[in-house]
């Protein structure tokens, strides 16, 4: 009997092993889900946050790593981005990476706002003094109280994430900055990882507060799989880029322009047409100063009535001055914002836009001063041959056509080659040429 009791528990024992031992492998094995955002903070970014954080969600992964390269962008993308982290149900982990990146203005909210900071080599974080977009300044009064938000907005993430409070308020103050090494030393960010793998060893064994209460990772050899942006984001991505939404209003201009131009050409108008649309979208997520925009409308305008008035390139002129300042100032230039327009855009566009436009002028002046190539006048200058004698009158053969002439040179022998000098109804007035027909 012993020894059967014995042999129960032995077996007991061994079934309880098999069935529980795999349970903590399987937590362990939890995937980590990845999402690059290497561009300026605007909505799109704010979609793919969220998009992101739900398909982490679906797929069962333990947390979201956001690989985070970014010079800022607009206050109220990263305040929602913000709260969009910190309201996770699972941990959101920002890197500051590859090598090289950056993590300014808005990153810096974004980045302290991470369940896990973290940061690669050879990288900076810091420069979060809010600035005016969109062409509107601010007097001094106004500036303070933005000022004074944007640090009390800081401190508050800082302090539920328990970083730097004092860091984090003069970066918004003072605009400071700080390396990798230098960030964690002030306790800004929580460590520096050479790469994705490294990150998760370091992190591994962590404990973090979500909006379900707190996760313990085990991201020791945990799979890593990226979440591929879909092509409506791509999308949209593409269009709200500061440059492409400026290609696509001039290519929109243009479009229209040569619809009104040439009228009943039709691809020209709905090709323009779309791209208006479209612009007009992108400058939605965009700080467009309206003055610059104005002053491109208003250039093309100029370039419009080059072609009905007589101004001797003067209108001309003046619309591509208008055009090439409202490019200058249709956003914001400041490098803390990261939304700009290049010069490398500006300079081929309004250049490629005023030739277009020359080369349509010049080509309807030159079709002024062309001869008249059908109706009487046409036939003004055409040389034929004397059908019949002319002493004066006779016929003429002109393009295989027999008219009535009358010579202005006296008598013409048949099969004599002649020029018409003039026409009065049916008849036509000719003289003698040198000229075969």
């Amino acid at each position: 009997m012993r020894r059967f009791l014995l042999g129960a528990l032995g077996a007991s024992l061994l079934i309880c092993f098999v069935v529980v031992a795999p349970a903590g492998p399987v937590s362990a094995a939890q995937p980590v889900d990845t999402i690059e955002m290497d561009s300026a903070i605007t909505p799109v970014t704010v979609r793919l946050l969220t998009t992101a954080i739900d398909r982490a969600q679906s797929d069962g992964a333990q947390a979201l790593i956001v690989l985070l390269n970014t010079p800022g962008g607009l206050e109220r993308s990263m305040r929602s981005m913000v709260q969009t982290i910190l309201a996770s149900p699972i941990p959101v982990i920002v890197y500051v990476s590859p090598t090289g990146a950056r993590a300014a203005s808005a990153g810096v909210f974004i980045t302290m706002a991470a369940h896990v900071a973290a940061m690669a080599p050879a990288t900076n974080i810091g420069a979060a003094h809010p600035v005016p977009v969109g062409g509107g300044g601010m007097d001094k009064e106004m500036t303070k109280k933005v000022e004074n938000d944007a640090a009390a907005f800081a401190r508050t993430i800082a302090a539920e994430r328990g970083r730097n409070v004092e860091w984090a308020e003069k970066a918004v103050r003072n605009s400071v900055s700080a390396t990798e090494r230098e960030a964690v030393k002030l306790k800004v960010v929580d460590l520096v990882a050479d790469n994705v793998p490294d990150l998760l060893e370091k992190i591994d064994g962590r404990t973090v507060k979500t909006s379900r209460g707190p996760v313990t990772l085990a991201t020791r050899g945990a799979p890593v799989k990226t979440i591929e942006v879909g092509f409506r984001d791509r999308f949209l991505a593409l269009i709200s880029d500061p440059n492409v939404a400026y290609l696509l209003m001039m290519g929109g201009m243009l479009g229209i322009f040569f619809e009104l131009s040439n009228p009943g050409a039709i691809l020209p108008g709905i090709i323009g047409g779309i791209c208006l649309i479209l612009a007009f979208f992108a400058f939605q997520s965009l700080p467009v100063n309206w003055a610059g925009l104005l002053l491109l409308l208003f250039g093309v305008i100029l370039l419009i009535a080059e072609i009905k008035v007589v101004s001797h390139g003067v209108l001309a002129i003046g619309g591509v001055v208008s055009m090439l300042l409202g490019s200058i100032m249709l956003y914001d230039s400041s490098d803390v914002t990261g939304i700009r327009l290049s010069w490398g855009v500006i300079l081929p566009t309004v250049g490629a836009t005023a030739g277009l436009v020359f080369l349509a002028v010049s080509m309807g002046i030159r079709a002024l001063y062309r001869p008249a190539a059908t109706g009487p006048s046409a036939m003004v200058g055409r040389v034929g041959t004397a059908r019949t004698p002319l002493q004066p009158e006779g016929q003429v053969l002109i393009d295989g056509e027999l008219w009535r002439a009358v010579s202005a040179d006296g008598a013409i022998e048949a099969g004599q080659p002649v020029q018409v000098t003039a026409i009065d109804g049916l008849t036509l007035t000719v003289t003698r040429s040198r000229r075969r027909p």
